[in-house]
């Protein structure tokens, strides 16, 4: 119990270093059992050159400590600089997110005062792998990746989560009605593994209406478990919905390591005027006790701090004429918390630790075995300044195993025998299905492409068509 942890801690941009020193102050007030390693990242990085925000000697410490504290970040826009917080997520396998949302009505005004959900968001995939393309000069593709396993880990953390904690309910938000493939086989796991936990009540629900309901009845959620984008935008609307974004902390859970930070961002615009409000990394640094075994601490702090709200005593972002006591900046809130140590709140709810927060590995669902067949190929064409009838019949008869079964552009088929008003040409997908029952062969389709390749058009990207079983690999082009 009284053995000291290494934490690694990044004071970061904006009014990172000021929330950061206020946050360890109350720490060690408390009597947190940590020895803090200090790293450099941020913006003095990419001003150094670093596209990715971070040094190899950071990297070793966060590597051998494997429990990272980080203030906000600012991510220049533009000119290839990566996203470090994208980057800590992915490189250290921080597969869950996890975000409480929690009223603290009358205190701090906000829409639901019976509102207490926790946001369960898968970490590492979908469109925040980063996988972009510009095919032509007037198109720019991002690709969503959906993986089984990254599904599967957080949809059961979620569970794991909700019954070591003892919630009642874990709601999937996913958009499947349009995103069948991706979104469907998020949706499809989610089902399945719901059936291991007959003790949880579990439903879905579409993301846009769901997004509505927890602006409207935030209520009605207990825990929601959900995919990367998806999770980021509703955990903001959630913690806004709460009272204020800047309250709220998360949890990044991987395997082997944690990281724990505030929801909002770095805000530059009140940077240094010693007005920020350091509730949202403290509640992160709560987290980061309760992820080290440090529960008494935990308590202490966040008692503490949920007293301090009750007392009235409050930064500018939530102050309120008539409800607040007092109005502080930084440092006097802060100093209030530690104040407060050892003491508990008398209306808000006390805080007590309940248990493990979540699953600490997957277990593999059972393995598709549906047969795999190679049965055409999309090739993404930049047919700007193309007459369509024209690029098809270059495109016709390319090969005697294969049919030019269509062209779409941005998701329509405009040809053949299609209504649609033809737009002017950019980048527009040329799909070839094979004529063979069996499939056809990588051989074919390279076949192909040489032949394609001499009539002059720009191939600008390549994807495979397959069946598994009865079911297609591939989404239906709109009118095909």
């Amino acid at each position: 119990m009284n053995k000291f942890q290494s934490v690694v801690v990044a004071y970061g941009d904006g009014i990172g270093p000021e929330i950061m020193e206020a946050t360890l102050n109350i720490l060690k007030e408390a009597g947190a059992r940590i020895n803090i390693e200090t790293i450099e990242i941020g913006e003095k990085l990419y001003a150094k050159g670093q596209l990715s925000g971070i040094s190899p000697d950071a990297w070793d410490k966060i590597y051998k400590h494997k429990v990272l504290l980080k203030a906000p970040i600012t991510t220049p826009q533009g000119k290839g600089y990566k996203s470090l917080n994208v980057t800590f997520r992915k490189a250290l396998g921080l597969y869950a997110n996890v975000r409480p949302c929690v009223s603290f009505f009358p205190f701090v005004d906000g829409a639901d005062s019976k509102m207490d959900m926790v946001i369960c968001r898968e970490n590492e995939e979908d469109l925040y792998a980063g996988i972009e393309y510009k095919p032509g000069r007037n198109t720019a593709i991002s690709h969503k990746m959906i993986t089984k396993l990254g599904s599967e880990k957080i949809i059961r953390y979620a569970f794991e989560y909700a019954r070591n904690n003892g919630r009642k309910k874990v709601t999937c938000m996913v958009k499947d009605n349009i995103m069948k493939i991706a979104d469907g086989m998020f949706h499809e796991i989610f089902k399945a593994i719901a059936q291991e936990y007959p003790d949880i009540t579990n439903n879905s629900i579409i993301v846009d209406i769901g997004s509505a309901r927890i602006a409207s009845r935030p209520s009605d959620f207990d825990v929601v478990v959900t995919l990367n984008l998806y999770g980021d935008i509703i955990s903001d609307i959630a913690a806004e919905v709460s009272g204020s974004v800047g309250l709220a902390g998360s949890s990044n859970i991987g395997e082997d390591c944690g990281m724990f930070e505030a929801v909002h961002g770095s805000a530059p615009d009140i940077a240094g005027k010693g007005i920020a409000n350091p509730s949202g990394l403290l509640n992160g640094a709560v987290l980061m006790l309760e992820y080290i075994g440090q529960y008494d601490i935990a308590a202490k702090v966040k008692n503490a701090w949920l007293k301090t709200i009750e007392d009235g005593i409050h930064t500018g972002d939530i102050y309120r004429e008539g409800v607040s006591k007092q109005k502080v900046g930084t440092k006097e809130f802060a100093n209030a918390v530690i104040k407060n140590l050892g003491q508990e709140p008398l209306k808000l709810k006390k805080y007590e630790y309940k248990g493990a927060q979540g699953a600490s590995a997957p277990k593999a669902l059972k393995e598709d075995n549906s047969a795999k067949k190679l049965i055409g190929v999309d090739f993404m064409i930049d047919a700007t300044g193309k007459e369509l009838e024209a690029l098809a019949l270059a495109l016709k008869g390319a090969h005697k195993d294969f049919k030019l079964h269509l062209i779409a552009q941005r998701g329509l088929k405009i040809w053949p025998d299609s209504d649609a008003k033809k737009s002017k040409l950019e980048v527009v997908n040329c799909r070839f299905i094979g004529f063979a029952d069996t499939g056809v062969t990588h051989q074919m389709v390279s076949e192909l492409f040489a032949t394609i390749v001499k009539t002059g058009l720009d191939i600008a990207a390549i994807n495979s068509l397959y069946t598994y079983d009865d079911s297609i690999g591939f989404t239906l082009a709109q009118g095909e």
